[in-house]
């Protein structure tokens, strides 16, 4: 197997043979042996050096230098472990003779071959030990000079040496042929050997052998990876401008640190960092959550203090210090004084009092359990709010409550984006915050008078925050952090049943209290509204 010295698509292991060579044009058998080019397409009038380890090539060299040097080199049209096949190289090659042949001790071959004339494979008479095949030599058409041709060629020669100029690395003796060059056949096999295109399109402008086409289809090719190397250098001058700010950006914050240190100045910025350090660490966030809080940190070490970015950083990082992660009150669920303490608060409402009771009795004899969602239906001022803190006094928990009446925006409880100054988590984590727990007794009232528009379905948005399959993991917008819900006792409040979205209604269990007659409302003011007073 023939492999190029080296990486195959190397251009300095290509060279290019003088403009002005020897006249006398050497007389190409038509039967020639065929060595199996890996990855390398050798054009006419180029020179190549290749490597030859295997017995089978090896023996092809031999055989070549004793008779004639004449060979023809095919590339291969796929990757083959063992022996290549005929159907393994493609159908076009070139003619060429070997110019130079060195053996080295590894009994590897290197031999410098320079290519004649382009050929077609008309048939193979030989495969063993060595490929041997009918060809056809294949003269360049040469068409009549015209206009387009002219520009054809123009403008390929200008945008190759655009290429060149773009590419310090680029070899000087290939820089120097495209200037010296001027047959549009012989220039558009140069270009093609020094671009980075792959091996079929090679061999498609190896196959051309009518040079107006050749030109054309190289057109195509030089114009994409033009751009290519136009993208690449303007992607590495941008990097280079970014470096060399950063880089005078780290020099003046230097120089400012030591002048602030000479006058005794201390730096705000630097001791309110390490601040948020030690908060973070001991406020014993989750590991999800203290990796965005770190990485806003990161970022906040960066901005300079007086600008917008930090005050909306540093608000941040004090909603996820400040948010209980980990606090939680322990239940005193005690059924008998949870008994006594509901009816001190409330007159009357036995059934309902009595399903609060087994509500509590279930969480005492299976904390993990599962808590259906209660909520209180009736009209104003029955005492479905007071009920709820009832529950909350009778369990050892702390209580919060929000009013969803007239909420119609969905960033109310999933909070809004950091994208502008202001934004905020939703009522849910402010109402956990002000809690300062993360199971309390969580009331929700006017749940029958959430709102729908443009900007978004709250009730969508609650049907997380109330189901115990998802609320485990509560996504609020703000913090961009799973948050654990499924310890909060969620209680909602409504004064008609159904003006509230079926997908919330399924989710809750609904307890009627109806209006007073006129001896509960008596009873009322006497037990509880007037000893309140005094």
């Amino acid at each position: 197997m023939a492999d190029n010295d080296g990486n195959a698509k190397s251009k300095e292991n290509i060279v290019i043979a003088g403009e002005n060579g020897d006249d006398k044009e050497p007389k190409i058998p038509d039967t020639l042996p065929v060595l199996p080019a890996r990855d390398a397409v050798l054009f006419p009038d180029m020179i190549l050096p290749l490597v030859v380890t295997t017995d089978r090539d090896t023996k092809l060299v031999d055989h070549v230098l004793l008779n004639g040097r004449f060979l023809a080199l095919v590339p291969m049209n796929k990757e083959t472990d063992g022996p290549p096949s005929t159907d393994d190289m493609f159908t076009h090659g070139t003619a060429a003779v070997v110019l130079k042949m060195l053996k080295f001790p590894d009994d590897s071959v290197r031999i410098l071959v320079q290519g004649l004339k382009r050929l077609k494979i008309k048939k193979y008479v030989q495969q063993d030990p060595f490929f041997i095949a009918n060809t056809k030599l294949l003269e360049d058409k040469v068409p009549q000079r015209s206009v387009r041709l002219d520009a054809l060629h123009h403008s390929i020669r200008e945008q190759f040496h655009k290429f060149v100029n773009l590419l310090p690395q680029f070899p000087e003796e290939v820089r120097v042929a495209s200037v010296n060059i001027t047959e549009p056949g012989r220039f558009a096999d140069l270009v093609a050997s020094n671009i980075n295109i792959s091996m079929a399109e090679r061999c498609m402008i190896l196959e051309e052998d009518d040079i107006r086409l050749r030109l054309e289809k190289l057109s195509l090719l030089l114009g994409r990876e033009l751009q290519i190397v136009e993208l690449g250098s303007k992607i590495q001058q941008d990097v280079k401008s970014k470096i060399d700010q950063g880089q005078r950006e780290f020099f003046l914050r230097e120089q400012l640190k030591a002048i602030r240190h000479e006058l005794g100045e201390d730096d705000d910025a630097r001791v309110e960092v390490e601040e948020l350090h030690k908060q973070l660490a001991e406020a014993k966030l989750p590991e999800e959550a203290r990796k965005e809080a770190d990485r806003e940190l990161k970022r906040l070490e960066r901005m300079q203090p007086g600008s917008a970015e930090y005050t909306v950083s540093r608000t941040y990082l004090d909603w996820m210090i400040s948010l209980p992660w980990q606090k939680m009150t322990e239940d005193r669920l005690d059924v008998v004084k949870a008994r006594k303490i509901l009816d001190s608060d409330h007159y009357d409402l036995t059934k309902v009092k009595d399903r609060i009771i087994e509500f509590l009795a279930v969480r005492k004899i299976h904390p993990e359990g599962r808590s259906p969602i209660l909520c209180f239906a009736g009209p104003p001022g029955v005492g479905k709010t007071s009920l709820g803190r009832s529950i909350a006094r009778a369990m050892g928990r702390e209580f919060v409550r929000i009013s969803l009446g007239g909420v119609r925006d969905e960033a109310e409880i999933r909070g809004h984006r950091r994208t502008y100054i202001g934004a905020l988590p939703g009522r849910i984590i402010q109402g956990l915050r002000k809690a300062g727990t993360r199971n309390p007794v969580f009331m929700m009232d006017e749940i029958d008078k959430l709102v729908s528009d443009f900007r978004g379905d709250p009730s969508a948005a609650l049907l997380e925050v109330l189901d115990p399959e998802q609320n485990n993991a509560f996504s609020d917008h703000y913090l961009d952090a799973a948050f654990d819900l499924s310890q909060v006792i969620f209680i909602t409040t409504a004064n008609q049943i159904d003006t509230i979205p079926a997908a919330l209604r399924d989710r809750m269990e609904i307890l009627n209290i109806p209006g007073y007659a006129e001896e509960e409302k008596f009873q009322i003011a006497k037990k509880h509204l007037i000893p309140r007073i005094l």
